[in-house]
């Protein structure tokens, strides 16, 4: 989005916080994640609220905690990368890949033509797999294993490992068409497993899609909601690597908040409604590059023949070149180059980055990474180039794509263009422009009012831009904390589950519990520490009279019983302090019914981990007659 001025006022630019982005850094340079690309609102709100679980108040010191906690960074990552996901995602979108994009696809193909396709972004794998669903049932299943390859692609490690397993738990699975269930998943006690001979064609690996060479040559390439976590600059660069991995013609198929409506000159839509975009073909490109070896510096006495001849050409060169291989490495240089800029046979084999020359006066860097992405020629005219004296030169630089015989990438050749007297004949020339342009006035203030009205239209038209990006972000923000909010609903649900089946289990151990103790013939009473009734079972109700309600935190010894408990206060206390048994203490009481028995009772007590924490009273008795 463009900066805009005057009556459309100015854009609100938030300051990057530099503890943030020291964060960032860190965590670019200690594990390799890449973060800098996140737009920063949705990025910031998920790291704080990480720091809030794990206690900490500001960046610097979760930076600390880190550096302390090695473990910390799963959990961050976990946060970090939200993976939202679901088979046929979007129901109406996949049923329009299926039922008129796959159809055209293999339609520009032969029918023995592999079909080569990309889930970047996979997570835990479940689009990848509704991709070999659908594929399987426009093919067939024979027709899928012998032409189609599903490259599966992620920066979470932890995702990838669950969507290697292609394991899933029955509320996965629960919005798929039951027919498609039973065809293509295999059940395996609450689980539902992914048919193994389908799965070999669906390759998994890390692939960070900021960072990393794309795959190239691909037919289908589907990056759902992930473009709309990054900012503009960001999703530019990645919508540049999909258009050199798809082959001609490809099609992207992106979520439902990614629009590309300010990216025409690399995709055009096929259907804007199911998000679906076709690669709008450039110059010849043929993917993948040829891997050469640390290159040298060539001796003229190793040469013959035409190559001696060709080598001593490029040499004499009266224009300054440098060959710079795939690899980034320096292949070649000529004397004009070692003239002008110093690169001569000692730079041979070096990092192209390491010269002062790859980012001073220009960054050379990505115009060469645009030219071997592209396979055409970068130019960048009028460099200003200071020498020692204090003179000035210009030189316009063109970067071009080496391409072998079997069209394959070998590097970029460097062609600088002295074009300093040119450069001074144009300046003499605006200089006498400038002169005669005065005499035009009355003539340039009718032209002024007509770029007045010009301007003001531009105006309007970079409003309705600007508002139109704006409602753009607003939704890519919304679907990003819907996508947020969705993962916090599964984790409740899968906390809410398991404490379900730990009360089913608590309650299935107290109903056994309970038979127990109703199926003991004798009548039982279970102490705590400080002689309170805790457990009274239905026999003790049987021989005193006395219900559970009525005793149960109640102190044993001031019970109203027909039980002389005092005399019973000598083997609670053995039981409870020094964890002693007493067994067969017989006494005489009153049952219920107020007839005379004999108690027989064993204080044994409540052990927990070796110390007494209770005593446990069996009673048996016998009615004596008359």
């Amino acid at each position: 989005m463009r900066p805009v001025d005057g009556q459309l006022g100015r854009a609100r630019v938030t300051e990057p916080d530099p503890q943030f982005e020291a964060l960032l850094l860190y965590l670019k340079e200690t594990r390799g994640f890449d973060f800098t690309g996140y737009k920063r609102s949705s990025l910031m709100r998920r790291v704080n609220r990480r720091m809030a679980q794990a206690g900490v108040d500001d960046y610097a010191q979760y930076l600390d905690f880190l550096q302390v906690h090695q473990e910390e960074f799963t959990a961050l990552f976990n946060t970090i990368l939200i993976n939202v996901t679901a088979f046929f995602r979007d129901t109406e979108a996949w049923e329009y890949l299926r039922a008129e994009v796959v159809p055209q696809l293999l339609a520009a193909r032969s029918p023995d033509a592999p079909l080569r396709v990309w889930s970047a972004g996979c997570a835990s794998g479940q689009e990848a797999y509704t991709l070999a669903i659908l594929l399987a049932e426009v093919l067939g299943v024979e027709e899928f294993r012998r032409r189609v390859k599903i490259y599966a692609t992620d920066v979470d490690e932890e995702g990838l490992n669950e969507a290697r397993h292609a394991t899933y738990g029955e509320r996965e699975v629960s919005g798929l068409d039951p027919v498609l269930l039973e065809r293509y998943f295999e059940p395996q006690g609450n689980r539902f497993v992914f048919r193994k001979d389908l799965r070999r064609s669906v390759i998994f690996g890390r692939n960070d899609l900021v960072q990393d060479a794309p795959i190239s040559r691909i037919d289908l390439l589907a990056c759902r909601n992930t473009l709309m976590y990054f900012n503009a600059e960001t999703q530019s660069r990645m919508l540049s690597r999909f258009h050199f991995a798809l082959a001609e013609h490809g099609v992207l198929f992106l979520g439902k908040a990614e629009m590309l409506l300010s990216h025409s000159n690399l995709f055009l839509p096929v259907d804007l409604k199911r998000r679906m975009f076709r690669k709008v073909p450039r110059l010849p490109v043929v993917p993948g590059s040829v891997l050469v070896d640390m290159p040298r510096a060539v001796q003229s006495s190793e040469l013959v023949g035409l190559d001696l001849l060709r080598y001593e050409a490029f040499l004499a060169s009266p224009v300054a070149q440098i060959v710079v291989t795939t690899d980034g490495l320096v292949a070649m240089g000529n004397r004009q180059a070692q003239a002008q800029f110093g690169v001569g046979a000692r730079d041979v084999g070096r990092p192209f980055r390491d010269l002062d020359l790859s980012y001073r006066p220009v960054e050379l860097r990505r115009y060469i990474e645009q030219a071997q992405l592209e396979r055409r020629m970068a130019n960048v005219c009028d460099v200003e180039y200071p020498r020692a004296g204090g003179d000035t030169q210009y030189f316009d630089i063109q970067v071009h794509p080496l391409v072998g015989g079997d069209s394959s990438l070998l590097g970029v050749t460097l062609v600088f263009q002295d074009v300093t007297s040119s450069k001074r004949l144009q300046d003499d020339l605006e200089h006498a422009n400038r002169q005669l342009e005065t005499a035009y006035e009355e003539l340039q203030s009718t032209v002024e009012e007509l770029e007045t009205t010009n301007e003001e239209l531009q105006s309007t038209v970079e409003e309705l831009e600007t508002t139109n990006e704006e409602l753009q972000s607003t939704n890519e923000e919304l679907e990003t904390m819907n996508e947020e909010l969705q993962s916090t609903n599964d984790e409740l649900q899968t906390i809410n589950d398991e404490l379900r089946e730990r009360s089913i289990r608590l309650d299935e151990a107290n109903a056994f519990l309970e038979t127990i103790l109703t199926s003991l013939r004798a009548g039982v009473a279970v102490l705590g520490k400080d002689m309170h009734v805790q457990v009274w079972n239905r026999r003790a109700e049987d021989l005193w009279g006395l219900r559970v309600e009525e005793a149960v935190g109640q102190h044993f010894l001031n019970l109203d019983i027909g039980l002389p408990t005092d005399r019973l206060r000598p083997a609670l206390r053995g039981a409870l302090n020094d964890g002693v048994e007493c067994t067969d203490l017989e006494l005489e009481a009153v049952n219920r019914r107020g007839r005379s028995i004999t108690v027989r009772v064993t204080c044994s007590p409540l052990l927990s981990g070796g110390v007494p924490s209770g005593a446990i009273l069996v009673m048996e008795h016998e009615e004596r007659p008359g």
